[in-house]
């Protein structure tokens, strides 16, 4: 009977408190996805060529999107050992500079995406998705500033093991988003009818309302109120902000390496049709809404093993660490089972074309299989994160994502002849590799820390 004590006890301590504080986490980082899916869902309404260009210019978005989210992710564990120690002057040096870092990358980043836009004729995708998709991806541009803003108000806030806030302002956007896109497609009580135009331009107006809500929040909230008296006295430093730099490019370049892989392998669905684009680009958003679980559970191992590690208490580390990994497979199985029954029901939600819907319904099998790789990944960089362990990860997730996946979708896919079910076969292996890599990363380190302490 001892034996079964250690077990019950983490799962009535560390996977409860895991839980719990994950569960902020999901609502918010679901709300993130669900503004994709919904403006998917909207254009689907409208037509495959739409429903393309959409997906088109959001792949591309994505891409450096998520490089900027990665870089606002180094202030979670700075700021909950800050936070630990009780020092409310080193949280708002924190967030001062790290709004300040994220601020100019997001302006970089969206010099780049503009330079980025005549390259999509150059894709080798339909010719009426990319006319569509060009003006379309202009606009979604525009939206990468006020996500810098409350991706970094959210990581902050998430230092503060206070995960309410993010999740309060996302869902307010969504909704927000879902009203707007009605009112903007179908020019509904005096708005502009803007066709299918409408789904970016809502979701622009939307991502500034959750940037400037997050800011508004920080200052204004009693929830912030020790932080707020520092902001004034604390001012811009180079050598802080380069610090954060130096923490945030691993998980940054870690988020960009994974998009990217999934970026390219939708541009090369395009090689095969917009009925292709649009199976992977429905799969997708299916798939990405369930890792978004995965991805909280992950958030809140971060915030957990940073808090422990601050205070060298690394045996509540590993009990942290593999509460969340034991959490993260439990919700991952249930997903996989979930799309292993409902793999043809799923995509009807974005679609009723014959062609789209089965080719969807077969991604959504190798979906099944890959969300327990995903899921192991996503919690294991977060433990990793919060040992503020980013280099090795970094590798792997090159090596994954860029040696293996992406020259195994251009030879299962194009070579081959499977097209989208060979592209989806490729991420597996990718995600199967990174999965397995962080894994015995995180068993070394613990063995390691353990052993010194």
């Amino acid at each position: 009977m001892s034996i079964f004590v250690p077990v019950f006890m983490l799962f009535k301590t560390h996977i409860r408190e895991t839980i719990l504080l994950s569960l902020p986490l999901i609502v918010s980082q679901v709300g993130h996805i669900v503004t994709g899916m919904v403006d998917n869902m909207f254009l689907g309404g409208i037509g495959k060529t739409e429903q393309a260009a959409g997906i088109l210019a959001s792949n591309i978005f994505i891409l450096l999107l998520v490089f900027s989210i990665g870089m606002s992710y180094a202030l979670t564990p700075l700021v909950s050992q800050a936070h630990v120690k009780g020092d409310a002057k080193d949280k708002a040096f924190l967030l001062k500079n790290g709004m300040l870092l994220n601020f100019v990358i997001s302006l970089v980043l969206c010099g780049i995406l503009y330079g980025m836009t005549p390259l999509l004729h150059y894709a080798q995708q339909p010719d009426d998705v990319v006319e569509l998709a060009i003006p379309y991806f202009g606009v979604l541009i525009l939206g990468i500033v006020p996500c810098s803003l409350f991706f970094t108000g959210k990581q902050f806030s998430e230092g503060l093991n206070n995960t309410v806030a993010a999740m309060l302002v996302s869902v307010a956007g969504n909704i927000l988003n879902i009203i707007l896109n009605y009112l903007l497609i179908h020019g509904k009580f005096g708005f502009p009818e803007l066709g299918y135009m409408g789904a970016c331009w809502a979701t622009f107006y939307a991502r500034c309302f959750m940037g400037l809500g997050f800011i508004v929040i920080i200052y204004k909230s009693k929830l912030f109120s020790d932080v707020r008296p520092f902001l004034k006295q604390v001012g811009f430093s180079l050598s802080h902000c380069l610090h954060l730099f130096r923490i945030g490019i691993g998980s940054a370049l870690q988020f960009t390496f994974e998009v990217a892989a999934f970026a390219i392998s939708g541009l090369m669905t395009g090689w095969f049709g917009k009925e292709q684009i649009d199976a992977h680009g429905i799969a997708l958003s299916i798939a990405a809404f369930t890792y978004m679980f995965s991805s909280g559970i992950g958030g809140a191992a971060t915030i957990r093993v940073g808090k422990f590690s601050a205070q060298n208490d690394f045996e509540n580390v590993k009990k942290a660490g593999n509460a969340a990994l034991l959490s993260a497979l439990s919700v991952t199985l249930f997903f996989a089972l979930v799309f292993f029954v409902l793999h043809t029901s799923l995509p009807l939600a974005f679609s009723r074309d014959a062609q789209i819907l089965a080719i969807a319904s077969e991604l959504l099998i190798i979906a099944g299989f890959f969300q327990l790789f995903d899921g192991i990944q996503v919690v294991a960089l977060g433990i990793l994160r919060g040992l503020e362990d980013v280099k090795l990860p970094t590798i792997f997730t090159l090596i994954g994502y860029w040696i293996i996946c992406l020259p195994l979708s251009y030879y299962f896919g194009t070579t081959l002849g499977y097209m989208a079910n060979g592209i989806w076969c490729a991420l597996l292996c990718g995600l199967f590799f990174v999965s397995v890599s962080l894994y015995f990363r995180y068993n070394y380190l613990m063995k390691k820390k353990l052993v010194r302490s």
